[in-house]
């Protein structure tokens, strides 16, 4: 494939106009932050002016395409990545009055209540989001009917306990975090915190996952076949979209329990027995 076309994709245009060179640096996973982000963002009405959070964002690729594609202030947040590395490749790309890099922990999030208009992420939901009790703490950032939005490798459908024998030479335990579309649906919406929206899983999605990684990683041979004999029957890309509910009271987390410690008797009197 000539260089220059590397990447290029009738279904995500705007991704089209970002130099692949610059793309494949800036990964930071197992995905085309590019067209996940297109593919995500393509169901919001995201506003320029608008505050978003984009957690997990890696080396913040998906961050400065939201702001180059729709004008909105992305708070480009990730753990594992250099801050400063990020804040050096959103300089570059000229957006550093709109981008701002910041590393925290997704569990501990520096942000003030109900601050953000919409909180995205691209590929990195899964390391953290399936917990019970994470929704909760995550949407107290969103502003009433602020949209939570995120997109990741998944499934099709729920596996369950028998796994395909032809993903079996590639599957490891760390990914019974893939769920489906539906999963995700049923998580969030039996929270009470939010009304899903929308939860879909993106068409033809596991060519799109395979020919990312034919180009950034050819030598994962286990994935890439798996992915081709799967052929889409159970894996590939999916987003979900859920809007906070207005009326929903968040209360704070309880970090710490205030210390009130009163000596008592360990053990009874014998002669009480």
């Amino acid at each position: 494939m000539a260089s220059e076309q590397r990447l290029i994709t009738n279904q995500y245009l705007r991704s089209n106009k970002y130099h692949p060179d610059w793309i494949i640096a800036s990964a930071s996973g197992g995905a085309n932050a590019l067209w996940l982000t297109e593919w995500l963002v393509g169901a919001l009405n995201l506003r320029s002016g608008m505050r978003v959070l984009d957690l997990g964002c890696g080396r913040a690729a998906s961050s400065i395409f939201l702001h180059r594609e729709f004008g909105v202030d992305v708070w480009a947040t990730d753990l594992w990545f250099s801050p400063s590395e990020n804040l050096r490749r959103i300089q570059d790309a000229g957006v550093d009055r709109h981008v701002f890099p910041i590393r925290a922990n997704a569990r501990a999030l520096p942000f003030a209540v109900e601050f953000f208009d919409a909180i995205v992420s691209v590929d990195s939901f899964i390391y953290y989001g399936t917990d019970d009790l994470y929704l909760s703490y995550l949407a107290r950032f969103l502003r009433p009917a602020g949209h939570l939005a995120v997109t990741q490798a998944g499934l099709t459908k729920e596996i369950g306990d028998t796994l395909p024998a032809h993903l079996q030479q590639w599957w490891t335990p760390d990914l019974n975090c893939l769920h489906s579309a539906a999963w995700w649906s049923s998580h969030w919406q039996r929270s009470g915190v939010v009304d899903v929206e929308r939860a879909d899983t993106m068409p033809d999605g596991w060519r799109f996952w395979a020919e990312w990684h034919k180009v950034i990683a050819p030598h994962n041979h286990d994935e890439i076949a798996a992915l081709e004999a799967d052929q889409g029957r159970n894996l590939g890309y999916v987003r979900a979209i859920a809007r906070r509910r207005p009326q929903i009271d968040l209360s704070d987390p309880v970090e710490s329990i205030p210390a009130n410690y009163t000596p008592k008797p360990l053990l009874r009197e014998s002669s009480a027995l």
